[in-house]
């Protein structure tokens, strides 16, 4: 018969480990440090990290200009219409009102990503237009005119958020309209990604019912803050097992 003690570690350890998993994590861009109503300089490649989550920027060293994929920004210019001004939410501020957001470019189909380097569940993300985004949707003013606006019925701006398996595959998808129609997004609205599962990265994809001989004419721009996940380290009936066996183990040793 098992003894009393062993079988009160085995039901602590389970609850313990059960707690841990439904542990979030919210990455909110706060613990990056920054001037107000500014954004990090960009000048080649690198990265970022945001609450243990890492996130990278390319850089297009054929022209030595031209970032992509994340940054993070705390930019209130909800005005200035054009790619100047490429690195401001459309709703002035991140989602408390004084804290900073992330800003995603995609400069090919595949920029913006990220890699979380262990199994984990997504369970949700705030998202909203960027000023220049916006105004070339909701008004057809991108800085220079190569856009279609103001968007009427029928038009669309969806970002697609893609779960990504451990070897880069594309798990599940899941939409949001950035813009449906004349209804363009100008403020920070919760989206759950809860449907997404057990992933290991995230990718996101932008379209557009305004394109042109070179693509999308809509700038490839989102603002993302509060990205909320869990880690998933070890599946529970894994651990759990392991864990019953070792105190089986200690069980066995201490009756002979």
């Amino acid at each position: 018969m098992m003894d009393i003690n062993l079988k009160k570690t085995l039901c602590t350890f389970a609850s313990l480990f059960l707690t841990i998993q439904s542990q979030a994590i919210v990455v909110d861009f706060d613990d990056n440090v920054l001037a107000p109503n500014t954004t990090p300089a960009i000048s080649g490649a690198g990265s970022f990290s945001s609450n243990g989550v890492t996130f990278t920027n390319n850089w297009n060293t054929q022209y030595n200009c031209c970032w992509s994929n994340f940054t993070y920004s705390n930019q209130t210019d909800t005005t200035t219409a054009g790619y100047l001004n490429d690195r401001s939410a459309i709703t002035g501020t991140d989602v408390s009102g004084n804290g900073n957001y992330a800003v995603a470019y995609n400069n090919s189909s595949t920029d913006a990503n990220i890699q979380f380097g262990s199994a984990t569940q997504v369970n949700s993300a705030y998202f909203t237009n960027t000023t220049y985004a916006y105004l070339a949707v909701a008004d057809g003013n991108d800085g220079y005119g190569g856009v279609k606006g103001p968007f009427a019925t029928g038009d669309f701006f969806t970002l697609t958020i893609r779960g990504l398996a451990q070897n880069g595959s594309v798990l599940n998808t899941f939409d949001f309209d950035l813009a449906d129609g004349a209804n363009v997004v100008n403020s920070w609205e919760l989206v759950d990604l809860s449907t997404l599962g057990t992933v290991y990265g995230l990718s996101f994809g932008l379209s557009s019912s305004d394109n042109g001989d070179w693509g999308m004419n809509t700038p490839a721009y989102f603002a993302m803050d509060n990205l909320n996940i869990q880690s998933v380290p070890v599946p529970a009936s894994a651990l759990l097992l392991t864990s019953a066996l070792s105190l089986f183990g200690l069980l066995r040793r201490k009756t002979r």
